[in-house]
C-alpha cells in the first residue's frame, strides 16, 4: 500500500484551524477517503498527559527550555505511535499543529534559537515532515478579538498576550519563505473562500 498524505494546520490561536480541519474532515468523510485527526501536542495518552501540564496556566514559571523539550517529547510518542502507522496504512492524516509550531512559538517568540529547535524537531520526529502546511495567517489583533468571542477559557500561551503573538505570527511567516511545502493562506477571508483553496491543493494531492 502506498504511504498517506500528511496534512498540518498551523497559525496563532484564533486564526481559524479548527474550522478548515472540520470542513476537509467533513469532505474526506463524504468521499469515503481514509483519515485520522489529531491534534499537538495531544493524540496519545502520553501526549495527552504533557498537553495538561503545558498549557495549564498554573504553570506560569515553566522555563522556555522546558516547555521546548516537553513539547518535543509529545511529539516524539504522537509520530512512533500514531502518525507513521497510519500513513503506512495509508491514510490521510491531518495534524492540528506540527513541528512548524515551535519554530515560531519556541524558536522565534521564545528566542530559542532556529538551529536548536530544527535539530530537536529533526530528531524527535526521526526525519519525518509534513507533505502539505497551511499555514493561516492572520494579524494578532484580529485573532484575539476571535478568541474572546469564544467561550473556552485561554490556556497558558494563549494568555501571552498580543506582543508575544505578533512575534509567533512573524516567526511563522519567515520559517515560511524557504519552505515550499508550507501554503501560507490569508485568514480574512471568509471559511469558504479559504477551504476552497485548501480543497483544490489537497484533492490536487490526492490525484497524483
Amino acid at each position: 500500500m502506498e504511504r498517506g498524505l500528511f496534512v498540518t494546520f498551523e497559525g496563532i490561536d484564533g486564526c481559524g484551524k479548527t474550522t478548515q480541519i472540520e470542513m476537509l474532515s467533513s469532505d474526506l468523510e463524504k468521499e469515503n477517503i481514509p483519515f485520522v485527526l489529531i491534534r499537538e501536542p495531544g493524540g496519545t495518552d502520553i501526549g495527552e498527559k504533557i498537553r495538561t501540564i503545558l498549557l495549564d496556566k498554573a504553570n506560569s514559571r515553566m522555563h522556555a527550555r522546558t516547555e521546548l523539550l516537553l513539547y518535543e517529547a509529545a511529539r516524539a510518542q504522537i509520530v512512533e505511535e500514531r502518525i507513521k502507522p497510519e500513513l503506512s496504512y495509508g491514510k490521510v492524516v491531518i495534524c492540528d499543529r506540527f513541528f512548524d509550531s515551535t519554530v515560531a512559538y519556541q524558536g522565534i517568540a521564545r528566542d530559542l534559537g532556529l538551529q536548536a529547535v530544527d535539530y530537536l524537531n529533526h530528531w524527535s520526529t526521526a526525519g519525518l515532515a509534513p507533505d502539505i502546511t497551511f499555514l493561516l495567517d492572520l494579524d494578532e489583533e484580529t485573532a484575539y478579538r476571535r478568541r474572546h468571542g469564544r467561550s473556552d477559557e485561554e490556556d497558558r500561551l494563549e494568555a501571552e498576550g498580543l506582543a508575544f503573538m505578533k512575534k509567533v505570527r512573524e516567526g511563522y511567516l519567515l520559517s515560511s519563505r524557504d519552505q515550499p511545502r508550507i501554503r501560507v493562506i490569508s485568514a480574512t477571508d471568509t471559511p469558504e473562500v479559504i477551504y476552497e483553496k485548501i480543497k483544490k491543493t489537497i484533492w490536487e494531492e490526492l490525484e497524483k
